[in-house]
């Protein structure tokens, strides 16, 4: 009995684990591009963009997104030379985020209050953001176009907008740090800022 059960339960095996394997791959053929965590998995990145199996990191903004949507036909994403360029563009805006962090060290060297710490640092985030285009004037104007859609001003949302929507001094500082899950993804930074996203779940939305 012992000879004939054995063989049987390793075909199941090999039979299920050969079926998940496919599944999986059938998955992943609509984005070409594979993350090691799922932007798909994310319902914050995904309100602003779309698969698309023909662009460069398998995501585009979709032009229906108020805080994105703008972006959709700035650039052809599926043409690798025009998404290198405006991925290097979001490189050296990331990079400059290393400011805010010396920021805040010394304020909290100064004794300074969390309110006075999230007031400054959102406040430098969004010149930050905009300092990025300085040398792109098309660039610079879609980007206040985003925000005054998406916050109500183009220099981004103020300390009082993000305290009214956040109800926390703490938070305001943590959303200033973050980044556009949406953006990364359509750009090829998903993984490397994955641990900045506030991930939230479908019943959390």
């Amino acid at each position: 009995m012992k000879k004939v059960i054995w063989p049987v339960i390793l075909l199941t095996a090999v039979f299920f684990l050969a079926l998940n394997l496919t599944a999986s791959a059938a998955a992943q053929q609509d984005v070409p591009f594979a993350y090691e965590h799922d932007p798909r998995e994310n319902p914050d990145a995904m309100k602003d963009i779309i698969v698309n199996a023909d662009a460069v990191y398998g995501f585009s903004p979709d032009p229906g997104s108020t805080r994105l949507g703008v972006y959709a036909d700035v650039i052809d994403w599926t043409d690798p030379e025009q998404v290198a360029e405006a991925r290097e563009q979001r490189r050296l805006y990331h990079e400059s985020m290393s400011e805010l962090y010396r920021m805040i060290e010394d304020m909290l060297l100064e004794a300074k209050t969390v309110e006075e710490i999230a007031r400054a640092v959102s406040e430098r985030r969004n010149e930050l953001r905009l300092e990025a285009w300085r040398d792109d004037p098309e660039g610079l104007a879609l980007t206040k176009q985003s925000n005054l859609e998406a916050y109500g001003s183009e220099f981004g949302p103020t300390p009082e907008w993000l305290y009214e929507k956040y109800g926390s001094w703490q938070t305001v500082l943590e959303k200033a740090l973050g980044t556009n899950a949406g953006m990364d993804a359509c750009l090829g930074f998903y993984d490397e800022y994955y641990d900045l996203y506030d991930i939230q779940q479908e019943q959390n939305k």
